[in-house]
């Protein structure tokens, strides 16, 4: 055999070994070797890789990410139709859809299959003798857009057929994201005053839309597969048997599915997930009944638009219809200008909405959405409430048209809308909204800490003239504080003592507390690392602020204006004066901190159990160690927990060395850990 028939063998060997292990991992969530022994796999692939770059395949694990992003996506043409599916709403529905299949198919034993409607963005995987060839979103259902870039990016997907190298076909499923990374995203766009997204769905389908499918990567979306088209290579007899093959073939099946013999059981699986929908980490909006038999489905045939064979029971919308009574703005602490809708009260799952986001300008003008309108509302994953759309039939021509004001509504600056952003923003220096916002945030737990000074204390101390600022905080006194409402005499010393306390906080808490735009927890790390001081960082340039790995152009720019504003320069040395801490701590490492993390890089990616997140980031400062938050060549270590992100693929294809959490202890304790 010819070295470079050993070499080619080898490549694929290893290919199979590792696409095995991201199955056992990202599909089964049942990993069989250590995160060490993965990566020793990965690193092996990579290296022969690149020595023969002429035997890099497509379906190759280093092959998910690093595709060019495009200007537009590409039309794809779906070799069997990607029907919609008719509506019940009822149980009489549903027994109307039952009597109407069993009579079509007279005198033949009918079995349905219920499966759980993922809420989520309708997706094609095409995959042609055994490997994923393109991916396109279900557009009309005729036409959809390739997206096939993006969808690689989602770890759940193989790359190949696993046992099934012969067969071709197109596999349909839903990409959505789970309710927990949908509010962490929101959070993390929170913190950087971008918009947020309306809810799970909303965010799965913009997360892969994207042009660039780098940012898809960053975005934590997955994928249940339910169904197969055009299929060859592979007998199928029913819809229990297309699931089999899914679940054989490497892809994620929802496990909430049921044979039922009649519609009575159909009902009572209905019943059962209506009830217990809520316990769900991902959004259902209904239950979808197929019949089962294959051959069945094709003599029962479809409409124009959708299949006889099946349908979709909805479940009692979170939704519900009320007016838009004025649209209202409020200003937040980095001067965005969100509107808000002031609603009609409506019961919406189990609560009473009377407001709801609309989030930027443009949404308002895509949905047409005018004061005066009656609107459909609902709670995305019970999270935000968000208009979904205006009922026009119900226009009586006395609705008006909203404008975003040219002036800020709490303190009359001008309002501007930067090319390439959504939101409208708000220039004032002095607004008393961005005020009452950034001192409230000044205050959280993420920043100065300061318990017991929340947005109420905050409103109150502001009307009455006793904070105009993060500076004023320090010089309040026992006698201002004794004499608010609802304060008293151990509450307001409570206060003073959590204010002292404060004063002591790492720098880092400081400069995340100070709301520089684009400048959140980790970065505010970073910088404090890097400068070590508030007055190095306050005179820091341009150029040096991009020798820090971590910090880009955005960042760059906004340190330097916010630093260059005689007025946050006087704020600092009030604060300093007052004993705020100005200085970075000096890390004295014991003996036994030396040799751990000392000048190395960590970065850290999903839930830590026997660590928070700033215990784990403070362990590693201690060890002599920094933090970042994102994966580089220059990176040391990831550590793992539990549900990573895109950081772990990077790693991975960037050969960084991974920990377990109990790797990381292993590490702390000073105990030797083989491999590193």
């Amino acid at each position: 055999m010819s070295d470079s028939k050993r070499v080619e063998e080898k490549l694929a060997k290893l290919r199979e070994e590792i696409e095995y292990h991201n199955y056992r991992y990202y599909v089964l969530d049942d990993p069989v070797i250590s995160d060490v022994e993965f990566d020793r796999l990965m690193n092996e692939l990579l290296s022969l890789e690149n020595e023969h770059p002429d035997l890099v395949t497509e379906d190759s694990p280093t092959q998910r990410v690093g595709a060019e992003p495009v200007t537009a996506f590409e039309q794809v043409i779906h070799s069997s139709p990607m029907m919609s599916l008719a509506n019940t709403y009822s149980i009489e529905e549903l027994k109307a859809f039952d009597i109407r299949t069993r009579k079509a198919l007279e005198g033949e034993s009918v079995e349905y299959v219920v499966e759980l409607k993922i809420d989520g963005l309708a997706v094609s995987l095409t995959y042609e003798n055994g490997y994923f060839a393109r991916g396109a979103t279900r557009g009309d259902g005729t036409v959809g857009e390739d997206v096939t870039h993006n969808l690689k990016t989602i770890r759940s997907i193989p790359m190949r057929l696993r046992h099934s190298q012969q067969v071709t076909a197109d596999i349909r499923g839903e990409v959505y994201m789970a309710r927990r990374e949908f509010i962490k995203l929101n959070e993390e766009r929170r913190l950087k005053g971008d918009a947020l997204f309306a809810n799970p769905r909303n965010a799965a389908a913009g997360s892969l839309r994207q042009m660039d499918p780098r940012i898809t990567a960053t975005r934590p979306l997955d994928i249940f597969l339910y169904g197969i088209g055009d299929v060859s290579g592979v007998a199928l007899n029913t819809q229990i048997d297309a699931l089999n093959f899914l679940r054989e073939s490497g892809f994620r099946v929802n496990p909430n599915v049921k044979s039922c013999q009649n519609i009575d059981e159909v009902m009572g699986f209905v019943e059962t997930w209506s009830e217990k929908r809520e316990e769900l980490d991902y959004d259902i909006d209904g239950v979808v009944v197929k019949v089962n038999s294959l051959k069945q489905q094709d003599r029962l045939g479809a409409t124009a638009r959708t299949p006889r064979w099946s349908v979709a029971y909805k479940f009692p919308a979170k939704q519900g219809t009320t007016i838009v009574k004025d649209i209202i703005i409020q200003v937040g602490r980095t001067g965005t200008l969100t509107p808000v809708a002031l609603l009609e009260p409506v019961e919406l799952a189990g609560s009473t909405v009377s407001r709801a986001s609309l989030h930027n300008d443009d949404i308002i003008r895509s949905k047409d959405i005018r004061i005066g309108d009656t609107v459909v509302v609902e709670k995305g994953g019970d999270i935000i409430p968000d208009v979904v759309k205006v009922i026009t039939e119900k226009r009586t021509g006395c609705e008006r048209e909203f404008a975003m004001p040219a002036k800020c509504p709490e303190c009359g600056s001008d309002v501007v809308r930067t090319e390439g952003e959504v939101a409208s923003r708000c220039t004032g220096e002095a607004c008393p909204a961005q005020i009452r916002e950034g001192i409230v945030f000044f205050a959280s737990r993420d920043a100065m800490d300061i318990e017991g000074m929340g947005p109420q204390v905050v409103s109150q101390l502001i009307a009455a003239g006793l904070i105009k600022g993060f500076d004023d905080i320090y010089s309040l006194r026992f006698e201002d504080l004794v004499n608010l409402e609802r304060m008293g005499e151990k509450s307001a010393r409570n206060l003073l003592d959590a204010i002292e306390k404060s004063k002591m906080r790492p720098i880092h808490r400081l400069i995340n507390a100070l709301g520089v735009r684009h400048v959140g927890e980790r970065t505010a790390r970073d910088l404090a690392i890097y400068f070590g001081s508030m007055d190095k960082l306050s005179k820091a340039t341009y150029d040096q602020l991009m020798n820090i790995p971590e910090v880009g152009p955005k960042v760059a720019e906004s340190v330097v204006k916010f630093f260059g504003n005689p007025k946050t320069l006087e704020m600092l040395r009030r604060l300093q004066g007052e004993g705020v801490n100005m200085v970075e701590e000096e890390r004295t490492l014991s003996s036994e901190s030396v040799g751990k993390f000392t000048e190395k890089t960590v970065v850290f990616t999903g839930s830590l159990e026997k660590f928070t997140r700033k215990e784990a980031e403070d362990a590693i400062l201690a060890s002599g160690g920094k933090t970042s938050g994102s994966v580089s060549k220059n990176t040391d270590y990831l550590v793992v927990g539990k549900d990573p992100g895109s950081k772990y693929n990077k790693a991975r294809s960037l050969g960084v060395p991974i920990l377990t959490e109990e790797e990381f202890q292993v590490l702390l304790r000073g105990m030797k850990h083989e491999n590193h």
